[in-house]
């Protein structure tokens, strides 16, 4: 593995773009996170396209070319420290193309964001540039704790963070050191045979998920699966999975470890020895603690648990 670079900490005062590279936003939907950008000292800046609407069968932030502007724009600028991404959805992937790194390059940057913000971290997990996967500036229905948003902060100035979390009744026990990849799981499988896949050998895999029917959360396992990725990675995290099966209609944010998706999990990696983590409190969920994707982890797990950058 190449070393990983860290964009350098944060200042008081540093400026930090708000960009929308896939689903759109209004302006009171980013209120709060900008408002709180502010309150901690920093600048924020947003894309000329952060509130364009394009409907092309789902209501994007802008066509493509709107939004890989405001992305090379962001990572290119001299000016910015850091990049937040406005939300996920969809649409990240019609930009992994047309990125440019050339400026970033030579003044990485901190890029945040989840979801489907998971291709553009995994894109820069390949350039050998950390990134943090955490909270977007929107807020979701299920909402997101003080300490989600106090974390990123943490970590754009310098901070790596040492977790403990409560034991869960699936996990493997033992102990691995790894790079951590991986992020949105919907994300990671669409991302499978492309260029623009994580490298998947010797690292510790994170995955979680959203709004995904059973079946289609076991044909993403399975895809995995049959990549290999369950015989290369050296441990796994599972975070949120909420609102799966059929609680998609009935929109239950109550559960955001849901059983049977761990079921489901739990059964189709069995067979592997690799260190397990249930319920890592990161995804789509309240607390929605970040992670620093691309980075050096270590995991223990026995009757306590812990993971540390």
């Amino acid at each position: 593995m190449n070393s990983i670079i860290f964009p350098k900490a944060l200042k008081k005062g540093d400026k930090i773009a708000i960009v929308s590279p896939a689903g759109m936003v209004t302006e009171n939907q980013l209120e709060k996170g900008i408002a709180l950008i502010r309150k901690k000292g920093f600048e924020p800046i947003v894309g000329k396209n952060l509130y364009t609407r394009y409907n092309h069968g789902y209501n994007y932030a802008g066509t493509e070319k709107e939004r890989i502007s405001d992305l090379n724009w962001a990572f290119n600028d001299e000016e910015i420290t850091a990049v937040w991404a406005s939300r996920g959805g969809y649409g990240c992937q019609h930009l992994l193309r047309h990125l440019q790194l050339s400026k970033f390059k030579k003044n990485p940057k901190w890029y945040v964001g989840y979801s489907d913000n998971t291709a553009i971290q995994s894109f820069l997990c390949k350039n050998n540039v950390a990134s943090i996967h955490g909270q977007t500036i929107k807020t979701s229905s299920f909402g997101v704790s003080g300490d989600s948003y106090d974390l990123i902060f943490d970590m754009m100035q310098g901070a790596k963070p040492l977790y403990k979390i409560d034991k869960h009744p699936l996990n493997k026990s033992g102990s691995a050191e790894g790079q951590l990849i991986g992020g949105n799981l919907a994300l990671i499988y669409a991302l499978l045979g492309t260029p623009y896949s994580f490298k998947f050998k010797n690292s510790i895999l994170f995955i979680e998920d959203i709004g995904e029917k059973y079946y289609a959360l076991d044909r993403m396992l399975m895809s995995l699966e049959l990549a290999g990725v369950f015989r290369k990675i050296k441990g796994l995290i599972i975070g949120g999975m909420i609102n799966m099966g059929e609680e998609i209609d009935n929109k239950n944010y109550e559960n955001s470890f849901d059983d049977f998706s761990y079921e489901i999990i739990a059964e189709r990696i069995k067979k592997y020895n690799f260190p397990t983590i249930f319920a890592f409190p990161n995804g789509h969920i309240f607390d929605n603690r970040p992670l620093l994707i691309g980075a050096q982890v270590k995991i223990k797990i026995s009757d306590k648990v812990s993971v540390q950058f």
